[in-house]
Formats: C-alpha cells, sequence, structure tokens
C-alpha cells in the first residue's frame, strides 16, 4: 500500500506528524513551553500516546494532499475527534476547565485520569480505522480526475 502511495505521502505524513506532535504538545505541556504549565507530571502513558497519536494523525492529514481525496465528510468528522480525543488523553486532568467544571478538582483527579490512557487509545483506533477508510478509498478509486480532451468528449456524446 505504501509503495502505491509514494514519497510524497511518506513526506507529508512526516510534516502533518511533526505539526500535530507540537500542536498537541505545546497546549499539553509535553513540549516545554512559557505558555503552558501542567498542574500534574507527565505520565509514562503521556509520552507514549503523544507520538503515535501524532504519527496517526500525520498519516491521516497526509491523505489530503494525494492527488485526489477520498472519503465523506463524516471522516473528517472521526478525524477531528480523535484528535480531540488525543488532546484529552495526554492533557493534565486539572488543566482541562471543561473537566474541572464538570467534574471538579478532585473528581478530575479520581475519575478522569484513570481514564486518559483508554481515551488516548481510543483516538488512535478511530484515526487509524479513518485513515483504512480513506486509504482503501484511495486505492479502488482512480488517483487523479481524468483528463477529457475536447475529442475525446464530442466522440462520447455522440
Amino acid at each position: 500500500m505504501l509503495r502505491l502511495l509514494g514519497t510524497r505521502y511518506l513526506l507529508a505524513t512526516a510534516l502533518a506528524a511533526a505539526l500535530a506532535a507540537v500542536a498537541i504538545g505545546i497546549p499539553t505541556d509535553l513540549l516545554p513551553n512559557p505558555w503552558f504549565k501542567r498542574m500534574t507530571p507527565v505520565r509514562t502513558t503521556d509520552l507514549v500516546l503523544w507520538p503515535l497519536t501524532s504519527l496517526a494523525a500525520g498519516a491521516l492529514l497526509a491523505t489530503y494532499a494525494l492527488p485526489r481525496s477520498a472519503g465523506r465528510q463524516s471522516d473528517a468528522t472521526a478525524g477531528v475527534g480523535g484528535g480531540l480525543l488525543g488532546v484529552l488523553a495526554v492533557g493534565c486532568p486539572v488543566c482541562n476547565k471543561l473537566v474541572v467544571l464538570a467534574l471538579g478538582f478532585s473528581g478530575a483527579l479520581t475519575y478522569f485520569a484513570p481514564i486518559q490512557p483508554a481515551l488516548g487509545a481510543l483516538a488512535i483506533l478511530m484515526t487509524l480505522f479513518v485513515l483504512r477508510r480513506r486509504l482503501l478509498a484511495l486505492q479502488r478509486g482512480c488517483p487523479a480526475d481524468p483528463i477529457v480532451s475536447p475529442e475525446s468528449a464530442s466522440v462520447s456524446a455522440s
């Protein structure tokens, strides 16, 4: 399958994965930065899920750089959902204002933090599922729109 996709896809995957890693790593403070601070220490699962989520998201995003984008709107929605779950999975549980609002500070640590690895696994699985659907659709379909010349258009019309 990768042989069919070519160098363009692999380069786009590497670039998109790096961008996804930065986009996830900065607000979750997995990449040290002056703008965001974690209130809880980084866990080993965060350091495992972060690159896996970034690679899956990068491979999915790279499919949009292929000559013909195939897929449905539901694929894009599921891809975005996988990315958001990935951010929730590696983020600080008490830094997420929505989680703290819904569960409180102790609830975020007691109930939300333990399910974050499962959210990360779900994020990766969702993203890989959509990636597989897109790649299969691209493999089945024509990789580029056919060039229609005026002569062939008039022949097919008659």
